[in-house]
């Protein structure tokens, strides 16, 4: 009876933190306006991710948890309840990192051509703090 007691607390640990960590309501804001605004890096599906989920540890395999995979593996009959969920929000959070990052790195390139144009007196100053607005504001999704 207590090895029952001790397996049941376990699963619903299990289940309580099994699933990975999703995206807080700032970013599905955000990921939502990428999405709308064709922005968004896809390198994973979320539709897949939620699929393969309901293979043994497939959906926290596919979103990159390894160690939750292995859990949901050993769990498998009653991983198909949280790890569809699981595989979709990972997927979703490293779509939500690239995009990210790939924004990052072009708000710096435009950024940084926008300043040598300045410095070899291209714009002047009126048109430069223009140009650095609108971009700015190209890249903000927030």
């Amino acid at each position: 009876m207590k090895c029952i007691k001790i397996a049941g607390l376990f699963c619903a640990v299990t289940l309580a933190s099994g699933c990975a960590t999703g995206l807080n309501s700032m970013q599905e804001r955000e990921y939502r306006a990428m999405q709308s605004e064709n922005v968004l890096v896809e390198e994973k599906s979320p539709t897949a991710g939620a699929v393969l989920g309901i293979l043994p540890g497939g959906g926290s395999f596919y979103a990159r948890e390894p160690a939750l995979g292995i859990v949901n593996l050993l769990f498998w009959p009653l991983s198909i309840l949280w790890d569809p969920i699981s595989g979709r929000d990972g997927a979703m959070a490293i779509n939500y990192d690239l995009s990210k990052q790939k924004l990052k790195r072009d708000l710096a390139s435009e950024m940084s051509e926008l300043d040598n144009q300045l410095t070899l007196g291209q714009v002047t100053n009126v048109e430069y703090v223009a140009e650095k607005r609108k971009v700015e504001k190209k890249y903000d999704f927030q």
